[in-house]
């Protein structure tokens, strides 16, 4: 469950922290700080917008400050604005928005006080963030360790991981999590019952961070439901955990219960994970997909793929995010694409026909890669307007309702 794009992975690669995580989409998000019009943002601002669009009308902008990241889990949404605060709205059974409260809310709420957020991704029912001190933090749900402070105690609000200062990135799964630190290592905490922490099958479950192996090679990682992805600085591919549906890409069903290679290639930039799929662009701009394909989320016709498979002929793919059971892709030409399970108008095609390939989303060419894909998207444009879609039953999408937007 995360978005990935391929400057971010160079960049990581290249052993410098980079600031945003993204949601189920490399745990790695660049900063960027604009101007924005941003949609459903309105608590963002002092009192009432004006020109306030009608969500049915599908992606619509709302006047309000600039926002620079965004996360998007199974019904709730987290962004951080351009002066370092975070915000969260939609569902809050598990205490996922971080304000204190188990309260839904349909347009955002500030997360505590703090001014010094770098970097978020939401999991299913949980959140968790980096501040630019370096420190990561969780909430929500925690019935399998998955916040990292060493219960299984549900939080409200942000608690804090361990003692470490050098947080790079953070990947959050269903019930797992990963983050990568600044000296390349990797660590997993969470559920283990399929050896999504890469560290053997036992423990059961962890509720506090594991070294996954020695290596201190790691760029990035990403987290799906019961399965990791990761991408070293050599620009190889990791994946580990569950594999019924072939979402390690290993070329079997066999699950593995600490990291294996995909493939010999050594030009990956990045690698996103769904629930049980992946999708990773190459150095050259290919993009590939492999694991479950029920609902058309590798982008191709057929079954499941054991092994990456290409999508289409281009070669200007820049980044890639995955969500549930829905992917988006963004290209150099600036032009955002989605496919799979399209339930929720997730597609923004004006129907709910689930699609087996890259469907763009509208004829804007000025998309940023800083996206969250799911059962809702949302999406920056480079003006620096924030755009979401798609499911809006706990008013995950911001804009003061509870109605579908497609």
């Amino acid at each position: 469950m995360e978005r990935v794009s391929r400057a971010a992975s160079q960049q990581a690669s290249g052993g410098s922290k980079v600031g945003r995580g993204a949601r189920w989409r490399s745990s790695v998000r660049r900063v960027v700080t604009v101007a924005a019009t941003v949609i459903g943002f309105a608590a963002l601002t002092v009192g009432a917008l004006p020109g306030a669009a009608d969500a049915s009308a599908g992606p619509a902008a709302l006047s309000a400050p600039a926002v620079s990241s965004v996360a998007a889990g199974y019904g709730h949404t987290c962004a951080i604005r351009a002066d370092d605060t975070l915000w969260c709205w939609g569902s809050n059974y598990s205490g996922e928005l971080g304000d204190g409260t188990t309260t839904n809310r349909t347009s955002p709420v500030r997360v505590g006080d703090a001014a010094t957020w770098a970097s978020i991704d939401a999991g299913t029912s949980y959140t968790c963030a980096i501040r630019t001190d370096g420190t990561l933090w969780c909430w929500g749900s925690n019935f399998r360790g998955q916040l990292g402070d060493g219960t299984t105690t549900k939080r409200t609000a942000p608690v804090r991981v361990g003692s470490a200062t050098t947080w790079a990135g953070v990947s959050a799964g269903d019930s797992h999590t990963c983050a990568t630190r600044t000296d390349g290592t990797l660590w997993c905490w969470g559920f283990n019952r399929f050896a999504q922490l890469g560290i053997g099958t036992d423990p059961y479950y962890a509720t506090a961070p594991v070294q996954v192996g020695t290596a201190t090679t790691w760029a990035s990682v990403t987290t799906g439901f019961a399965h990791t992805c990761a991408v070293r600085t050599d620009g190889t591919l990791w994946c580990w955990g569950n594999n019924t549906d072939g979402q390690l890409g290993v070329g079997d069903l066999s699950y593995r219960a600490t990291p294996a290679q995909v493939g010999t290639a050594t030009t990956w930039t990045g690698v996103a994970a769904g629930y049980a799929f992946a999708c990773a662009v190459r150095a050259e701009g290919t993009l590939w997909c492999w694991g479950e394909n029920g609902y058309g989320q590798l982008g191709v016709s057929g079954t499941h793929q054991t092994a990456p498979i290409r999508v289409g002929a281009a070669t200007t793919w820049s980044g890639v995010g995955a969500g549930f059971d829905t992917a988006c892709a963004l290209r150099t030409d600036g032009t955002l694409w989605c496919w799979g399970n399209n339930s929720a108008g997730q597609l923004d095609d004006g129907t709910t026909t689930h699609r087996y390939a890259p469907t763009r989303i509208g004829t804007a060419a000025t998309w940023t890669n800083d996206f969250a894909a799911g059962y809702h998207i949302c999406a920056y444009r480079a003006d620096g307007s924030l755009r979401c879609w798609g499911n809006n039953a706990n008013g995950q999408l911001g804009d003061t309702t509870t109605r579908l937007a497609r």
